[in-house]
């Protein structure tokens, strides 16, 4: 699934399953099924608060930046994969 941050937002998404009636023909029972109902929005504040704490951020260190793409372009950058993947792990565990 691809996300697109620029995208326009997302218009309600409404699924209505309606009463339905089961019946069993051994018992003599009859079922009915429950509404669904799916509602996507975007909450203002909540966006309002992540870009300004990401406005906060310190900017590009770029002395970093430059040794690591020295060490790519050069061949001698080693990846941990044992890091890498812990760090997969604990990005999803929040």
């Amino acid at each position: 699934m691809k996300i697109e941050l620029n995208s326009p937002p997302v218009i309600p998404l409404q699924v209505d399953r309606g009463a339905k009636q089961v019946s069993n023909n051994s018992l003599a029972s009859t079922q009915v099924a429950t509404e669904d109902r799916t509602t996507f929005h975007t909450d203002s504040t909540s966006v309002q608060a992540l870009t300004s704490q990401a406005m906060n951020l310190p900017g590009i260190r770029q002395s970093k930046v430059d040794s690591l793409r020295q060490a790519v372009s050069s061949g001698t950058y080693q990846v941990d994969a044992t890091k890498t993947a812990e760090a997969m792990i604990d990005s999803n565990a929040v």
